[in-house]
C-alpha cells in the first residue's frame, strides 16, 4: 500500500519482496517515499507472521523473522537472520544487526548491534545470542570472541572509542567481530544500553 507519511505526495515508489518469503494474515507492507529513496525492500526467505507491519523505506536482509504484530516504522534496516519478537515496535531510522534477537513486547528506539540479545519496554542488551549463533553453525571460537568483544564494550564502563580500541587490540579479528565493530562505529542514532546480567 501507499506509505503512511504526511510528506508523501503520490510519487511513484516501489516495494520489492525476495524469493521464498512467507507473509501471513493481515501483514502490511508500504512502498517507499521519494524523500526516503523510493524503495521498501524485503530480502529473501523472510518469515513475516500475522499482523506485522513493514513501513516505508525499510530494508530487511535474508532470513529475517517477524513474530506476530512485530512492527517497523519508516527507514528501519534489519540485518540477515535477525528475529523480532511479537508485539515489538522499532523506531524509525533504527538498525537491527544481523543475527540479533529482539524479545517480544520490546520498544526499540536505538540501534541493536549484530549477534546480541535485546528485550524490554525500553530495550536493553543482554549479551550475545549464543543459542541462535550455535544453531546457525558459528564456531565456538567465534562465539567466544563475540562474547569477549561484548564484555569490553558494554561491561567495563569505557567510552565507546576506548572500548572499540581495546576490542581491536585484544580480540581475534573474526569477520563477525569486525562486523560488530563496524556497526558500532557507524551508528547515528546511538546504541541500546546493556541491561543487568541474566542468570
Amino acid at each position: 500500500g501507499p506509505p503512511q507519511s504526511l510528506r508523501f505526495a503520490g510519487e511513484e515508489t516501489w516495494v520489492t519482496i525476495g524469493s521464498n518469503c512467507v507473509l501471513r494474515e493481515f501483514v502490511t507492507v508500504h512502498r517507499g517515499t521519494g524523500f526516503g529513496g523510493g524503495l521498501t525492500s524485503i530480502g529473501d526467505e523472510n518469515f513475516i507472521m500475522a499482523y506485522s507491519h513493514v513501513a516505508h523505506d525499510c530494508k530487511t536482509g535474508r532470513g529475517v523473522v517477524f513474530a506476530n504484530n512485530a512492527t517497523l516504522a519508516g527507514h528501519v534496516t534489519v540485518g540477515d537472520y535477525a528475529t523480532i519478537g511479537g508485539l515489538s515496535a522499532v523506531h524509525q531510522f533504527s538498525r537491527i544487526g544481523e543475527h540479533a534477537f529482539v524479545g517480544g513486547m520490546s520498544g526499540v528506539a536505538k540501534d541493536i548491534p549484530p549477534y546480541v540479545l535485546a528485550s524490554g519496554e525500553r530495550v536493553r542488551l543482554y549479551g550475545i545470542n549464543k543459542v541462535g549463533l550455535v544453531r546457525k553453525g558459528f564456531s565456538p571460537e567465534t562465539v567466544d570472541a563475540l562474547k569477549k568483544a561484548y564484555r569490553i564494550v558494554f561491561r567495563l564502563g569505557l567510552t565507546m572509542n576506548e572500548a572499540l580500541s581495546r576490542v581491536k587490540a585484544s580480540v581475534e579479528p573474526f569477520p563477525q567481530v569486525l562486523c560488530f565493530i563496524e556497526f558500532l562505529e557507524t551508528s547515528s542514532r546511538g546504541v541500546a544500553r546493556a541491561g543487568g546480567r541474566r542468570e
